[in-house]
Protein backbone atom coordinates (compact mmCIF):
# COMPACT_ATOMS: atom_id res chain seq x y z
CA UNK A 1 0.00 0.00 0.00
CA UNK A 2 1.32 3.70 -1.33
CA UNK A 3 -1.54 5.56 0.31
CA UNK A 4 0.62 6.74 3.32
CA UNK A 5 3.60 8.14 1.16
CA UNK A 6 1.30 9.76 -1.32
CA UNK A 7 0.13 13.58 -1.59
CA UNK A 8 -3.35 15.04 -2.32
CA UNK A 9 -3.90 16.53 -5.59
CA UNK A 10 -4.11 20.10 -4.03
CA UNK A 11 -0.84 19.50 -1.96
CA UNK A 12 1.00 18.74 -5.33
CA UNK A 13 -0.32 21.85 -6.47
CA UNK A 14 0.01 23.85 -4.11
CA UNK A 15 4.13 22.60 -4.13
CA UNK A 16 4.24 23.24 -7.58
CA UNK A 17 3.01 26.63 -7.52
CA UNK A 18 5.97 27.32 -4.88
CA UNK A 19 7.88 27.43 -7.78
CA UNK A 20 5.35 29.75 -10.61
CA UNK A 21 7.99 31.24 -12.94
CA UNK A 22 6.64 34.20 -15.02
CA UNK A 23 8.40 34.05 -18.79
CA UNK A 24 9.95 37.02 -20.20
CA UNK A 25 8.60 40.14 -22.23
CA UNK A 26 8.80 40.55 -25.61
CA UNK A 27 7.63 43.28 -27.79
CA UNK A 28 5.99 41.96 -31.31
CA UNK A 29 4.33 42.90 -34.34
CA UNK A 30 0.53 43.19 -33.44
CA UNK A 31 -0.02 40.75 -37.04
CA UNK A 32 1.53 38.39 -34.70
CA UNK A 33 -0.46 38.68 -31.52
CA UNK A 34 -3.59 36.51 -31.72
CA UNK A 35 -4.02 34.10 -28.91
CA UNK A 36 -0.86 35.40 -26.63
CA UNK A 37 -1.41 37.15 -23.12
CA UNK A 38 -0.19 41.77 -22.49
CA UNK A 39 2.56 42.28 -20.20
CA UNK A 40 1.42 46.05 -20.66
CA UNK A 41 -1.85 47.95 -20.40
CA UNK A 42 -3.21 49.59 -23.49
CA UNK A 43 -3.39 53.31 -23.44
CA UNK A 44 -5.55 54.38 -26.43
CA UNK A 45 -3.48 56.95 -28.92
CA UNK A 46 -6.94 57.85 -30.49
CA UNK A 47 -10.36 57.94 -30.34
CA UNK A 48 -12.27 55.78 -31.78
CA UNK A 49 -14.11 56.75 -34.21
CA UNK A 50 -12.11 59.91 -34.34
CA UNK A 51 -15.33 61.77 -35.96
CA UNK A 52 -18.86 61.77 -35.68
CA UNK A 53 -19.69 59.13 -38.30
CA UNK A 54 -22.68 57.67 -40.38
CA UNK A 55 -23.79 53.93 -39.30
CA UNK A 56 -25.45 53.26 -42.96
CA UNK A 57 -25.37 54.37 -46.55
CA UNK A 58 -27.98 57.19 -46.53
CA UNK A 59 -28.42 61.09 -46.78
CA UNK A 60 -26.96 63.14 -43.99
CA UNK A 61 -30.06 65.47 -43.05
CA UNK A 62 -31.21 68.17 -39.73
CA UNK A 63 -33.18 65.69 -38.36
CA UNK A 64 -35.78 68.05 -37.60
CA UNK A 65 -36.01 68.88 -41.45
CA UNK A 66 -37.55 65.40 -41.39
CA UNK A 67 -40.58 65.51 -38.90
CA UNK A 68 -43.89 64.31 -39.98
CA UNK A 69 -42.41 62.13 -43.44
CA UNK A 70 -44.49 59.17 -44.23
CA UNK A 71 -45.24 57.40 -47.21
CA UNK A 72 -48.17 59.38 -47.49
CA UNK A 73 -47.20 62.47 -46.63
CA UNK A 74 -43.37 62.13 -48.07
CA UNK A 75 -40.72 65.67 -47.65
CA UNK A 76 -38.63 67.33 -50.03
CA UNK A 77 -34.99 67.47 -49.79
CA UNK A 78 -32.44 69.03 -52.43
CA UNK A 79 -29.00 67.25 -52.89
CA UNK A 80 -26.17 69.59 -52.45
CA UNK A 81 -22.94 66.95 -52.40
CA UNK A 82 -22.43 63.38 -51.69
CA UNK A 83 -19.54 61.83 -49.45
CA UNK A 84 -17.76 58.69 -49.96
CA UNK A 85 -15.94 56.54 -47.35
CA UNK A 86 -12.70 58.30 -46.27
CA UNK A 87 -13.86 61.30 -48.03
CA UNK A 88 -15.22 64.16 -46.27
CA UNK A 89 -17.18 67.41 -47.16
CA UNK A 90 -17.01 70.99 -47.08
CA UNK A 91 -20.19 71.90 -47.09
CA UNK A 92 -22.49 72.43 -44.66
CA UNK A 93 -26.46 71.12 -44.86
CA UNK A 94 -28.76 74.06 -44.16
CA UNK A 95 -32.54 74.00 -43.93
CA UNK A 96 -34.23 71.66 -46.42
CA UNK A 97 -30.83 69.95 -47.83
CA UNK A 98 -29.17 66.96 -47.88
CA UNK A 99 -25.68 64.81 -48.52
CA UNK A 100 -25.38 61.99 -49.95
CA UNK A 101 -23.03 59.64 -47.21
CA UNK A 102 -21.54 56.60 -47.31
CA UNK A 103 -21.28 54.17 -44.15
CA UNK A 104 -18.04 55.20 -42.33
CA UNK A 105 -18.20 58.69 -43.94
CA UNK A 106 -18.05 61.88 -41.58
CA UNK A 107 -20.99 63.51 -40.82
CA UNK A 108 -21.21 67.01 -42.28
CA UNK A 109 -21.35 70.22 -40.81
CA UNK A 110 -25.43 71.07 -40.18
CA UNK A 111 -26.11 67.60 -40.45
CA UNK A 112 -27.69 65.76 -37.10
CA UNK A 113 -28.95 62.36 -38.37
CA UNK A 114 -28.82 60.00 -41.45
CA UNK A 115 -31.79 59.03 -43.17
CA UNK A 116 -31.27 55.11 -44.49
CA UNK A 117 -31.38 55.37 -48.75
CA UNK A 118 -34.38 52.55 -48.20
CA UNK A 119 -36.26 55.37 -47.24
CA UNK A 120 -35.98 57.58 -50.03
CA UNK A 121 -35.90 58.46 -53.72
CA UNK A 122 -34.12 60.11 -56.03
CA UNK A 123 -34.41 62.28 -58.82
CA UNK A 124 -31.25 64.09 -59.90
CA UNK A 125 -30.79 66.66 -57.02
CA UNK A 126 -34.35 66.12 -55.60
CA UNK A 127 -34.63 64.11 -52.27
CA UNK A 128 -38.33 62.43 -51.44
CA UNK A 129 -38.58 60.84 -47.89
CA UNK A 130 -41.00 58.62 -46.70
CA UNK A 131 -39.70 58.36 -43.11
CA UNK A 132 -38.32 60.59 -40.10
CA UNK A 133 -35.64 60.25 -38.56
CA UNK A 134 -34.58 61.73 -34.96
CA UNK A 135 -31.36 63.56 -34.01
CA UNK A 136 -28.65 61.45 -33.74
CA UNK A 137 -29.99 58.49 -35.64
CA UNK A 138 -27.65 55.96 -37.51
CA UNK A 139 -24.64 58.48 -36.18
CA UNK A 140 -21.70 56.64 -34.96
CA UNK A 141 -20.45 59.74 -32.04
CA UNK A 142 -16.97 60.65 -31.82
CA UNK A 143 -15.14 58.57 -29.05
CA UNK A 144 -18.37 56.00 -29.22
CA UNK A 145 -15.79 53.28 -29.06
CA UNK A 146 -12.36 54.45 -27.17
CA UNK A 147 -11.52 57.98 -25.54
CA UNK A 148 -8.26 59.37 -26.63
CA UNK A 149 -6.16 58.26 -23.42
CA UNK A 150 -8.21 55.65 -21.98
CA UNK A 151 -7.41 52.43 -20.43
CA UNK A 152 -9.26 49.68 -23.18
CA UNK A 153 -7.42 46.91 -22.07
CA UNK A 154 -5.25 45.16 -18.94
CA UNK A 155 -2.15 43.72 -18.46
CA UNK A 156 -2.64 39.99 -18.46
CA UNK A 157 -5.03 39.99 -20.78
CA UNK A 158 -5.55 36.91 -23.16
CA UNK A 159 -5.62 38.70 -27.14
CA UNK A 160 -8.47 37.38 -28.63
CA UNK A 161 -9.31 38.32 -32.29
CA UNK A 162 -11.68 40.90 -30.85
CA UNK A 163 -8.99 42.22 -28.36
CA UNK A 164 -6.52 42.72 -31.44
CA UNK A 165 -9.16 44.55 -33.21
CA UNK A 166 -9.71 46.91 -30.09
CA UNK A 167 -5.59 47.32 -29.77
CA UNK A 168 -5.45 48.01 -34.10
CA UNK A 169 -7.87 50.81 -32.95
CA UNK A 170 -6.46 51.99 -30.04
CA UNK A 171 -3.12 52.88 -32.74
CA UNK A 172 -0.63 50.06 -31.52
CA UNK A 173 1.10 48.83 -34.36
CA UNK A 174 3.76 46.61 -32.04
CA UNK A 175 2.41 44.93 -28.75
CA UNK A 176 4.27 44.16 -25.41
CA UNK A 177 3.06 40.11 -24.73
CA UNK A 178 4.96 37.83 -22.29
CA UNK A 179 7.01 34.93 -24.44
CA UNK A 180 5.87 31.43 -24.94
CA UNK A 181 7.62 29.08 -22.79
CA UNK A 182 9.87 26.83 -24.42
CA UNK A 183 9.40 23.35 -22.80
CA UNK A 184 11.91 20.76 -23.18
CA UNK A 185 10.46 17.27 -23.29
CA UNK A 186 12.26 14.05 -22.38
CA UNK A 187 11.53 10.83 -23.68
CA UNK A 188 12.74 8.07 -21.66
CA UNK A 189 12.31 4.52 -22.33
CA UNK A 190 14.51 2.15 -24.49
CA UNK A 191 11.54 0.27 -25.36
CA UNK A 192 10.16 2.71 -27.89
CA UNK A 193 10.38 2.81 -31.51
CA UNK A 194 8.92 5.22 -34.10
CA UNK A 195 5.49 4.65 -35.95
CA UNK A 196 5.64 2.38 -38.72
CA UNK A 197 3.94 0.20 -41.00
CA UNK A 198 6.24 -2.77 -40.36
CA UNK A 199 6.03 -5.28 -38.08
CA UNK A 200 7.31 -4.34 -34.22
CA UNK A 201 9.80 -6.25 -32.65
CA UNK A 202 9.07 -8.37 -29.85
CA UNK A 203 8.94 -6.24 -26.60
CA UNK A 204 8.93 -3.08 -28.43
CA UNK A 205 6.09 -0.20 -28.58
CA UNK A 206 5.28 2.47 -30.47
CA UNK A 207 6.04 6.18 -28.60
CA UNK A 208 2.81 7.53 -28.71
CA UNK A 209 3.91 10.01 -25.69
CA UNK A 210 5.93 12.36 -28.11
CA UNK A 211 2.69 13.42 -29.75
CA UNK A 212 0.40 13.93 -27.29
CA UNK A 213 2.47 15.87 -24.89
CA UNK A 214 4.04 18.08 -27.68
CA UNK A 215 0.40 18.72 -28.89
CA UNK A 216 -1.02 19.59 -25.11
CA UNK A 217 2.47 21.90 -24.51
CA UNK A 218 1.27 23.61 -28.22
CA UNK A 219 -2.43 23.85 -26.77
CA UNK A 220 -1.19 25.86 -23.45
CA UNK A 221 0.18 28.22 -25.73
CA UNK A 222 3.97 27.04 -25.37
CA UNK A 223 6.56 25.54 -27.39
CA UNK A 224 7.81 22.05 -27.20
CA UNK A 225 11.10 20.42 -28.33
CA UNK A 226 10.90 16.73 -28.18
CA UNK A 227 14.47 14.83 -27.38
CA UNK A 228 14.98 10.99 -26.56
CA UNK A 229 17.18 9.94 -23.87
CA UNK A 230 17.76 5.98 -22.69
CA UNK A 231 16.96 4.33 -19.15
CA UNK A 232 20.21 4.89 -17.38
CA UNK A 233 20.94 7.40 -15.15
CA UNK A 234 23.70 9.20 -16.90
CA UNK A 235 21.97 9.52 -20.02
CA UNK A 236 18.93 11.42 -18.19
CA UNK A 237 21.02 12.54 -16.14
CA UNK A 238 22.72 14.79 -19.00
CA UNK A 239 19.08 15.51 -20.47
CA UNK A 240 17.93 17.47 -17.83
CA UNK A 241 20.71 19.07 -17.13
CA UNK A 242 21.28 19.79 -20.65
CA UNK A 243 17.58 21.42 -21.04
CA UNK A 244 17.78 23.18 -17.44
CA UNK A 245 20.49 25.40 -18.89
CA UNK A 246 18.54 25.86 -22.07
CA UNK A 247 14.71 25.83 -21.40
CA UNK A 248 11.85 27.29 -19.25
CA UNK A 249 9.81 24.20 -18.30
CA UNK A 250 11.23 20.18 -18.32
CA UNK A 251 9.04 17.53 -18.81
CA UNK A 252 9.60 13.64 -18.76
CA UNK A 253 7.83 10.81 -19.60
CA UNK A 254 8.73 6.81 -18.19
CA UNK A 255 10.81 6.13 -15.35
CA UNK A 256 8.79 7.39 -12.81
CA UNK A 257 7.03 3.96 -11.24
CA UNK A 258 6.92 4.05 -7.33
CA UNK A 259 9.46 1.59 -6.76
CA UNK A 260 13.00 1.08 -6.80
CA UNK A 261 15.46 1.87 -9.18
CA UNK A 262 12.78 5.15 -11.06
CA UNK A 263 15.90 6.77 -12.60
CA UNK A 264 14.04 10.39 -14.01
CA UNK A 265 13.15 10.83 -10.18
CA UNK A 266 16.55 9.54 -8.72
CA UNK A 267 18.17 12.01 -11.19
CA UNK A 268 16.47 14.73 -9.97
CA UNK A 269 16.58 14.09 -6.30
CA UNK A 270 20.65 13.81 -7.51
CA UNK A 271 21.02 17.30 -9.21
CA UNK A 272 17.93 18.93 -7.78
CA UNK A 273 15.26 18.89 -5.08
CA UNK A 274 11.91 16.28 -5.77
CA UNK A 275 8.65 18.33 -4.93
CA UNK A 276 6.88 14.95 -4.80
CA UNK A 277 6.58 11.66 -5.91
CA UNK A 278 3.30 9.46 -6.30
CA UNK A 279 0.10 11.35 -6.21
CA UNK A 280 -3.38 9.89 -4.54
CA UNK A 281 -5.05 10.46 -7.97
CA UNK A 282 -6.08 8.05 -11.26
CA UNK A 283 -5.22 7.66 -13.23
CA UNK A 284 -1.88 9.13 -12.83
CA UNK A 285 -0.69 7.75 -9.30
CA UNK A 286 2.68 8.25 -10.27
CA UNK A 287 3.11 11.56 -11.03
CA UNK A 288 6.40 14.02 -9.92
CA UNK A 289 7.42 17.19 -9.72
CA UNK A 290 11.09 18.88 -9.25
CA UNK A 291 13.42 21.40 -9.68
CA UNK A 292 16.62 21.44 -11.20
CA UNK A 293 18.38 24.94 -11.98
CA UNK A 294 15.29 26.28 -10.46
CA UNK A 295 13.32 24.82 -13.67
CA UNK A 296 10.36 22.94 -12.83
CA UNK A 297 10.62 19.08 -13.47
CA UNK A 298 7.21 17.38 -14.51
CA UNK A 299 7.64 13.81 -14.36
CA UNK A 300 5.17 11.68 -16.43
CA UNK A 301 3.98 8.03 -16.42
CA UNK A 302 5.72 6.06 -19.77
CA UNK A 303 1.76 5.41 -19.61
CA UNK A 304 -0.07 7.43 -22.54
CA UNK A 305 -3.67 7.83 -21.06
CA UNK A 306 -1.94 8.48 -16.98
CA UNK A 307 0.22 10.96 -19.21
CA UNK A 308 -2.03 13.18 -20.70
CA UNK A 309 -4.20 13.30 -17.09
CA UNK A 310 -1.15 14.09 -14.85
CA UNK A 311 -0.60 16.81 -17.89
CA UNK A 312 -4.31 17.86 -17.16
CA UNK A 313 -3.88 18.18 -13.26
CA UNK A 314 -0.13 20.08 -13.01
CA UNK A 315 1.32 21.29 -16.01
CA UNK A 316 -1.53 23.14 -17.90
CA UNK A 317 -2.08 25.29 -14.97
CA UNK A 318 1.86 26.14 -14.29
CA UNK A 319 1.98 26.95 -18.47
CA UNK A 320 -0.80 28.87 -18.56
CA UNK A 321 0.74 31.35 -15.52
CA UNK A 322 4.05 31.75 -16.88
CA UNK A 323 2.29 33.60 -19.77
CA UNK A 324 0.33 36.30 -17.13
CA UNK A 325 -2.60 33.83 -17.63
CA UNK A 326 -4.92 32.16 -14.97
CA UNK A 327 -6.18 29.13 -15.00
CA UNK A 328 -8.44 27.14 -13.01
CA UNK A 329 -10.81 23.71 -13.76
CA UNK A 330 -14.18 25.00 -15.06
CA UNK A 331 -16.61 23.16 -13.36
CA UNK A 332 -20.14 22.45 -14.46
CA UNK A 333 -22.81 19.77 -13.44
CA UNK A 334 -24.33 17.04 -15.23
CA UNK A 335 -26.45 14.03 -14.09
CA UNK A 336 -24.59 10.53 -14.12
CA UNK A 337 -25.93 8.03 -16.34
CA UNK A 338 -23.58 5.06 -14.56
CA UNK A 339 -22.87 4.47 -11.10
CA UNK A 340 -18.94 5.28 -10.53
CA UNK A 341 -17.22 3.61 -7.97
CA UNK A 342 -14.32 5.13 -6.26
CA UNK A 343 -12.23 5.40 -2.80
CA UNK A 344 -11.85 7.60 -0.27
CA UNK A 345 -8.53 9.22 -0.36
CA UNK A 346 -8.21 9.68 -3.91
CA UNK A 347 -9.13 12.03 -6.91
CA UNK A 348 -10.21 10.46 -9.98
CA UNK A 349 -10.34 12.13 -13.46
CA UNK A 350 -12.40 9.24 -14.95
CA UNK A 351 -12.98 9.90 -18.65
CA UNK A 352 -16.58 10.58 -19.75
CA UNK A 353 -18.40 11.42 -22.77
CA UNK A 354 -20.67 14.06 -21.69
CA UNK A 355 -23.57 16.44 -23.23
CA UNK A 356 -25.72 19.78 -21.87
CA UNK A 357 -27.37 17.20 -19.46
CA UNK A 358 -25.64 14.23 -18.64
CA UNK A 359 -22.33 12.96 -17.91
CA UNK A 360 -21.45 8.70 -18.90
CA UNK A 361 -17.75 7.23 -17.70
CA UNK A 362 -16.04 5.36 -20.61
CA UNK A 363 -16.03 1.91 -19.25
CA UNK A 364 -12.29 0.69 -21.03
CA UNK A 365 -10.43 3.12 -18.76
CA UNK A 366 -6.92 1.35 -18.28
CA UNK A 367 -4.17 3.89 -17.86
CA UNK A 368 -2.34 2.68 -21.27
CA UNK A 369 -5.61 2.57 -23.68
CA UNK A 370 -5.37 5.49 -25.62
CA UNK A 371 -8.72 5.12 -27.34
CA UNK A 372 -10.70 5.92 -24.02
CA UNK A 373 -9.16 9.50 -24.16
CA UNK A 374 -10.52 9.86 -28.21
CA UNK A 375 -13.73 8.36 -27.13
CA UNK A 376 -14.38 10.76 -23.85
CA UNK A 377 -14.95 14.65 -24.52
CA UNK A 378 -14.84 15.49 -20.44
CA UNK A 379 -13.56 14.16 -17.04
CA UNK A 380 -15.80 13.48 -14.05
CA UNK A 381 -13.78 14.74 -11.41
CA UNK A 382 -14.36 12.63 -8.13
CA UNK A 383 -13.37 14.31 -4.90
CA UNK A 384 -10.95 12.71 -2.62
CA UNK A 385 -13.65 13.27 0.23
CA UNK A 386 -16.17 11.27 -1.96
CA UNK A 387 -16.89 7.61 -2.51
CA UNK A 388 -18.36 7.62 -6.39
CA UNK A 389 -21.66 8.30 -6.96
CA UNK A 390 -24.96 6.61 -8.15
CA UNK A 391 -26.62 6.19 -11.20
CA UNK A 392 -28.62 10.03 -11.50
CA UNK A 393 -26.39 11.76 -9.13
CA UNK A 394 -24.82 15.16 -9.63
CA UNK A 395 -21.07 15.00 -10.93
CA UNK A 396 -18.63 17.89 -11.40
CA UNK A 397 -17.62 17.44 -15.14
CA UNK A 398 -14.58 19.31 -16.49
CA UNK A 399 -14.81 19.28 -20.51
CA UNK A 400 -11.81 19.03 -22.64
CA UNK A 401 -12.45 21.92 -24.54
CA UNK A 402 -12.45 24.30 -21.65
CA UNK A 403 -8.99 22.88 -20.90
CA UNK A 404 -7.29 24.52 -24.20
CA UNK A 405 -5.56 27.89 -24.85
Amino acid sequence: MFLSKLDSVQNAMDLIANYQNLTDVEEISIHDAHKRVLAEDIMAYHDSPPFDKSAMDGFAVIAENTFGASQSAPKQLKIIDAIGAGDFSQKTVGEGEAIVIATGAPIPEGANAVIMKEYTTEDADELTIYSQVTPGENVSPKSEDIEKGQKILDKNTFIRYQELGLIASAGYDTVKVFKKPRVRVIITGNELVEPTKEEIDKAKIINSNQFTIKAMIEDSGAVADIVHAGDTFDEVKEAILEASNDFDVIMTTGGTAISKGDVVLDVVDDIGEILFHGVAMRPGKPAGAGVVNDKVVFTFSGQPVAAMSQFDVFARKYLFEMQGRSFDFHIVKRESQLKIPSQLGRTDFIRATSDDKYAKHVLNRGSGIIRSMVEANSYILIDENDEGYQKGDIVDVIFFDSLLW
